[in-house]
């Protein structure tokens, strides 16, 4: 297990309305200032990291769940692509939580790579390896030098999106996590993680021809 790690927790930015009693907010956004920043869309699934020779949740001790049943499947079909040490970041989106989604590419979104020394890879490294391994990312909602104003903006559909996050652009290391990365989640966003755990598994919904695809594949 210790040659596993857990993803680290993502602090709320200042004007973050979705903050619970258990979050972080960071005090400012001046870790981002003259730099470039990926805003991305914010999915609302289950953190799960991918490795050579395993998967866990965010919890390094998540134990077996139907709704990852189908994330160890997949799994299996690209592990020998991923480098030893290496790791892949993203949402499992298999089971609905709070958004229902109706149209997902996949029921895995890649959001970031960390390779062997415990860094994160650039975001342009990281489409690369994502592309190689036939990973889709979240929307892509800005790519730029880091603009508050134009940030505070951004305009989301809070009625089928959770969120987004802002992301440096450039590698960074696992301890410059909490400078390099912050997220906005809409106002009163439900918390649904043991909730969605304990109740039935209602599937997300696929693009129809990966629904079809997929529904071949499992008879």
């Amino acid at each position: 297990m210790s040659n596993y790690i857990k993803y680290p927790r993502t602090h709320h930015l200042p004007w973050s309305p979705g903050i619970s009693s258990d979050d972080v907010r960071t005090a400012n956004t001046d870790h981002f200032v003259g730099r470039e920043i990926i805003v991305t869309e914010k999915m609302d699934g289950e953190n799960t990291t991918l490795y050579r020779d395993h998967t866990h949740a965010r919890s390094l001790d998540s134990r077996n769940h139907p709704s990852r049943d189908w994330i160890k499947r997949w799994h299996s079909t690209i592990a020998h692509e991923i480098p030893e040490g290496w790791r892949i970041c993203g949402e499992n989106l298999y089971a609905r939580h709070s958004v229902a989604y109706q149209n997902l590419q996949s029921y895995f979104y890649g959001f970031s790579v960390w390779s062997a020394d415990n860094n994160c890879l650039s975001w342009t490294e990281a489409e690369e390896w994502f592309e190689l391994l036939g990973i889709h990312t979240p929307p892509v909602l800005y790519r730029g030098v880091w603009n508050e104003a134009l940030i505070r903006d951004i305009h989301i559909d809070q009625g089928v999106v959770e969120g987004y996050v802002v992301r440096l652009a450039e590698q960074f290391a696992y301890d410059e996590f909490k400078q390099s990365v912050a997220k906005w989640v809409r106002p009163n966003h439900v918390q649904t993680d043991q909730h969605w755990m304990q109740a039935e598994i209602v599937p997300n919904g696929l693009q129809t021809a990966l629904q079809a695809q997929i529904q071949e594949n499992s008879s």
